[in-house]
């Protein structure tokens, strides 16, 4: 059994949140200890979650069939995003290398990108992974700001983008370039639409604080439109993952805040600590994991999240 933890709960701004609740189902801290957690990702073959504690240059695993926490890479290059690709392997936005990388079954690792027009990238942030193996990602400059979370640097490319790498060809293209700080991003579950973060709030108080979609192309390899879907009433959306009815849970300033498919906020799931990001995991998608600055939370859901491996 698990004891309520102080500063959770739910918040319903509208009936359709109380049905993606389970009435007994509480919110559960499954371990503390980060300085700035990120980038969770779920392991379906293995049970587990593996996740980012940025400025301690580490990545941890959560073990499901025990609940052990354990360093899955240390030093992990400040690595931030990540997630599955459909292979199983894992892949990883770098702050310190500036790059993005997969891993190999054999624990080898792959650069994926690390330039765009021979240019270094600035610091990826966040990674999807598209079904036809196309390699999606952000890239704004908090991992070269200052030392906390990487190595600070000049910008050498001197703009953020959204990017794309070809399966086949491995090229990297800007596929959005009108960003200020591109951040989370995740495909709608037929993968017509892309949305995207631009937390460029966080270093200019007129900056932008909200999701953006963009519908993705017939081949799959660009994007066209960009309005504006959520503001954000709480601080920043960072990361968020989409559910199979096309809601979107998303971090805020004060836990996760559910969007319905129009992008109307319609509930809460209250943190005690600003949320970086989260995903769905557990067998049947149903498991909210949800990464608090210095914790790692989870609840149960009556819904199921789209599947991104």
């Amino acid at each position: 059994m698990y004891d309520a933890i102080a500063g959770t709960g739910y918040e319903a701004h509208d009936p359709d949140f109380e049905t993606c609740l389970i009435g007994h189902a509480r919110v559960e801290r499954l371990w503390t200890g980060a300085r700035w957690s990120e980038g969770p990702a779920w392991f379906a073959a293995g049970r587990y979650l593996v996740w980012s504690d940025i400025p301690n240059n580490r990545l941890l695993r959560w073990d499901e069939t025990d609940g052990s926490v354990s360093v899955f890479r240390n030093p992990s290059h400040f690595t931030n995003g990540n997630t599955v690709d459909r292979q199983g392997r894992l892949i990883s936005c770098e702050h310190q290398t500036r790059r993005v990388t997969r891993t190999e079954h054999d624990g080898s690792v792959t650069v994926i990108a690390d330039r765009y027009q021979g240019k270094r990238l600035n610091s990826p942030n966040d990674v999807v992974v598209r079904s036809d193996g196309s390699i999606w990602f952000t890239d704004p400059t908090y991992g070269i700001l200052t030392d906390y979370e990487g190595d600070a640097a000049e910008s050498e490319i001197g703009v953020c983008h959204v990017y794309r790498v070809d399966p086949d060809t491995g090229e990297v293209t800007a596929v959005a370039t009108d960003f200020v700080k591109p951040n989370g991003l995740a495909f709608s579950a037929d993968e017509t639409t892309l949305f995207v973060a631009d937390t460029g709030r966080s270093h200019d108080p007129n900056g932008p604080a909200h999701i953006r979609r963009f519908a993705v192309s017939a081949d799959g390899a660009s994007l066209s439109g960009g309005a504006v879907h959520a503001e954000c009433s709480n601080g920043l959306f960072d990361g968020f993952r989409l559910d199979r009815d096309g809601r979107i849970w998303t971090s805020a300033g004060d836990g996760v805040h559910c969007l319905n498919a129009a992008g109307d906020l319609i509930g809460k799931i209250r943190i005690p600590e600003l949320v970086g990001n989260v995903c769905f995991g557990g067998p049947k998608l149903n498991r909210l994991f949800i990464a608090g600055t210095g914790s790692l939370y989870s609840v149960y859901l009556a819904i199921n999240g789209v599947k991104t491996y």
